[in-house]
């Protein structure tokens, strides 16, 4: 089986929604997530807080430098994530639009790279 990441990209703050859509949204992740477990593709996730609480570390001249702030300048931003596995990419797919639909967001699916032979 392969593992693909189910990537939530979204422009909305949690903290900015009214405190009843957060609850329907988290209540029909937890749904998602059951059934993830349930079908035995769940490998692991979780939500992010915002993009703002973000530390880049990068190298210049050797030299490691530590930046406040999201990487990305962009209104999107990844507000969490699942690793799953799934037989093939419609699989993965199909998760997909029940991930999407619980978090009224879009979801980017991208398959792992395969791991060298050893």
């Amino acid at each position: 089986m392969t593992q693909y990441m189910l990537s939530v990209f979204d422009p909305r703050d949690v903290d900015e929604l009214p405190p009843e859509v957060v609850e329907a949204i988290y209540a029909e992740v937890d749904v998602v997530n059951t059934e993830l477990m349930e079908a035995g593709a769940w490998v692991f996730g979780g939500g992010l807080h915002p993009a703002d609480t973000a530390t880049v570390v990068t190298v210049d001249n050797d030299e490691t430098v530590v930046t406040d702030g999201p990487y990305a300048e962009t209104k999107e931003h990844v507000g969490g994530f699942w690793v799953i596995e799934a037989a093939d990419l419609d699989s993965a797919l199909e998760w997909a639009g029940k991930a999407t639909r619980a978090c009224r967001a879009p979801i980017e699916v991208r398959p792992f790279q395969d791991e060298p032979e050893a």
